[in-house]
């Protein structure tokens, strides 16, 4: 009878070599990043960094969160140096980039611009959607706005998931 376990699709492609783990999720994280992070280092006023909103502007106007720049993907090219600042001496500062939310790539398009560019980037795992469903202020066209924490995407009492 055939080993069940090796025919079911979290099983049957094991890592053999914990080296290649630790390789593939560190890229991981040397190129995303998520909704709690940067509320977190927005919140502890972290420097080194912009956020940039890639959607159009009625997106934009539908809400976007604080701090950001909008730049939509298609202007990156012509525009990115003249919205996203420059740190000390010149260098350029990281560019985390984000769009609607986990099922669009619109935040991964824009950060390919951005990487083609020579910036540093990130891209934000979850964009605006995960970002209004943790409960994160966010800023309209009326102005600033939050709505309460979704409890399937975070906890509606403490202020992050702590993972």
């Amino acid at each position: 009878m055939p080993n069940t376990a090796t025919q079911n699709p979290v099983t049957q492609n094991p890592v053999t070599q914990n080296t290649a783990a630790v390789s593939h999720f560190a890229e991981r994280l040397r190129f995303e990043t998520d909704v709690s992070d940067v509320h977190a280092a927005l919140e502890a006023g972290t420097p080194g960094y912009v956020v940039v909103d890639s959607r159009g502007a009625q997106a934009w106007a539908q809400g976007h969160l604080p701090g950001a720049v909008h730049l939509p993907t298609a202007q990156i090219a012509g525009r990115a140096a003249e919205v996203v600042p420059t740190g000390a001496e010149g260098v350029e500062v990281l560019v985390v980039t984000y769009c609607w939310g986990p099922g669009c790539n619109g935040a991964t398009r824009a950060a390919l611009e951005f990487a083609k560019l020579g910036y540093q980037v990130k891209e934000m795992l979850g964009g605006y959607e995960y970002w209004v469903r943790e409960g994160f202020t966010f800023e309209s066209s009326t102005g600033p706005d939050r709505r309460p924490a979704d409890d399937l995407t975070a906890p509606r009492w403490a202020v992050s998931c702590d993972c």
